[in-house]
């Protein structure tokens, strides 16, 4: 099938269902208002609460929400055919994921700007606030880590990305002054910013950086310590995301995440104009039968990930950007938009990993076999990466830019997203940590510095308790169910909260249950590994005994949850 029909049905889709879908869910649903006031203007406090225009907002929310998900995920997904990969995306971001984003938005809007996890106490109970932060804390202690070996290993593997990712953060630090300080138009110092930035990625494809090794000698040779160049980057990724995480948002996220959002949308364009100067046929099959791979129902939901659902947005929804909108009527472009746009992202990865692929080689449909011969072979990020970035390349290249140029740009790309997943979890991350110290009685940690040294150093023990940067790669197996899995129970709670307005939950439930029982299908399958009772795969008890634990935490949410649904029809109209 051509690419190019793919990806102008699913632009055409996703623009219906933004003014249609997106319009009846704002209107009828969450019904949204004009006049309801925002926490950033009633809690202002420029520095986490600070009102925000909506175009700066959306680029800063959507560069939260993407990281390498609807990258990394259509691209391993796709080993199992090109079409349930395209269907999850696109039906599962308009009536899953944008919905879930979108609700959890609202949600958070009108209860201070506080988190999803912290509202599911007053919706539904005290313990299940616990439960549900402390799923929260072990998901973001992942994403930290894990994206902080992501982002090493990028620069590994792409060291023409290092100056231009690094450059970005004084462009972003003068776009911030001279917006918020001067009051310059936002837009024309976007623009100037984007500018620069590429001038940067020009100078980094011809001057890459290599990281050395480094080694460390104290005490005469008494003590003696080696750091490998992915260890030296992840030490680095964690104190800037220190730093990043606790200056005011206006300095640095914002400015940072809105140059992103012209990333994007100059990346999008490229993509688009390759695959209409290109418009190469997918040479990847249709629907494809992997022996050695996990079953596609249910793990093809849980892969595909941010490309249709992520439970990590709601985090987002709920633990920044709603502190940031300006006006409720925002939050239909900001929360339900972003997602339609990061599933179009998803199908441009699945046509350059299904059909830009070919492109460079003469169209010969042995290309797939060639990047997807087998499950394992999808095993590891460059493997993942590298079908996408080569697939774009082809394509962009017949516009006639320089491939060596498309190369570290798409590498710029990628890394560049992935960093503000990093430093927005940190950020979240340091909310969370607060909301559970203030509830265990320790105001003390509850403090921007303690909670984002607790935030910093978890993952930094996590990255190196087996001495090595690489330790966090042994739970990635977990990571995908526990993202999915929240997504689900981010539903629970919107379903709840429009429960107690009396307001219709089936838009909102139907996700909930397929979401939860997909996730819940999916981790009863990875329990399975864990314990060693497949053949072939070793036992690995502690992410047994980890997935046992969020299971339980899991069974007990739904539980009252569901009494608490029971009672909620038999109490009077709430429409707080």
């Amino acid at each position: 099938m051509n690419s190019l029909w793919i990806a102008l049905g699913a632009g055409v889709l996703y623009l219906l269902a933004y003014y249609t879908y997106g319009r009846f869910l704002a209107k009828k649903i969450f019904q949204i208002s004009k006049n309801n006031i925002c926490p950033s203007v009633a809690m202002r406090d420029d520095v986490d609460y600070v009102p925000t225009k909506k175009q700066i907002l959306f680029g800063h929310h959507f560069a939260t929400i993407a990281g390498t998900g609807p990258i990394v995920g259509p691209a391993i997904a796709i080993i199992w055919g090109w079409l349930p990969a395209l269907l999850w995306v696109v039906f599962g971001s308009i009536f899953m994921g944008a919905v879930h984003d979108f609700g959890a938005l609202v949600v958070s809007l009108r209860n201070q700007g506080r988190s999803i996890g912290d509202l599911a106490g007053d919706l539904i109970s005290k313990r299940v606030k616990v439960l549900f932060l402390l799923i929260i804390f072990f998901l973001l202690l992942l994403v930290i880590t894990v994206f902080g070996v992501v982002i090493g290993s990028c620069f590994r593997l792409y060291p023409e990305a290092v100056a231009p990712v690094w450059l970005q953060i004084p462009i972003a630090l003068a776009l911030g002054y001279l917006v918020y300080q001067k009051n310059l138009n936002p837009t024309l110092m976007g623009i100037i910013a984007v500018i620069l930035m590429y001038g940067t990625i020009v100078l980094g494809s011809f001057f890459p950086l290599a990281m050395p090794s480094l080694g460390v000698n104290f005490g005469d040779g008494v003590w003696e310590m080696a750091l490998d160049p992915l260890e030296i980057w992840i030490i680095l990724l964690l104190i800037y995301v220190y730093i990043a995480s606790t200056l005011p948002v206006q300095m640095l996220l914002q400015p940072r995440d809105f140059i992103n959002s012209y990333q994007l949308l100059i990346a999008m364009l490229l993509l688009t104009g390759g695959v209409i100067f290109c418009h190469p046929v997918m040479v990847a099959p249709a629907v494809n039968t992997v022996p050695d791979s996990p079953p596609v129902l249910p793990m093809l939901f849980v892969i595909v990930a941010c490309g249709a659902l992520s439970g990590f947005h709601s985090l987002a929804s709920s633990g920044t950007t709603s502190k940031q909108c300006a006006g409720e009527a925002d939050a239909q472009f900001i929360g339900y938009g972003s997602m339609l746009v990061e599933g179009m992202l998803a199908v441009f990865v699945i046509i350059a990993c299904g059909a830009g692929i070919a492109s460079g080689v003469g169209g010969s449909s042995d290309a797939f076999s060639q990047y997807y011969p087998n499950w394992s072979a999808t095993n590891g990020l460059s493997a993942q990466l590298k079908a996408f970035i080569d697939g774009s390349t082809n394509m962009i290249a017949t516009m006639g830019l320089p491939p060596k140029v498309i190369i570290s740009l798409m590498g710029v790309f990628v890394v560049s997203f992935a960093a503000t997943s990093l430093d927005s979890a940190t950020r979240i991350q340091r909310y969370i940590v607060g909301e559970l110290a203030r509830f265990c009685k320790l105001p003390h940690l509850a403090g921007k510095h303690p909670a984002t040294m607790i935030a910093v150093g978890s993952a930094f023990l996590l990255a190196f308790w087996e001495g090595s940067g690489k330790a966090a790669l042994n739970l990635w197996p977990l990571f995908g169910s526990l993202n999915q899995l929240l997504g689900g129970l981010a539903l629970l709670v919107v379903t709840v909260y429009l429960a107690k307005r009396k307001t219709a939950v089936i838009f909102t439930a139907l996700p909930m249950v397929f979401m939860i029982a997909m996730t819940g299908w999916a981790m009863y399958y990875n329990v399975i590994g864990f314990a060693g009772l497949k053949d072939g795969v070793n036992p690995n008890y502690l992410l047994l005994a980890i997935s046992v634990i969020i299971i339980i935490f899991e069974i007990w949410m739904i539980f009252e949850s569901a009494v608490v649904l029971y009672r909620t029809y038999g109490q009077p109209n709430d429409k707080n």
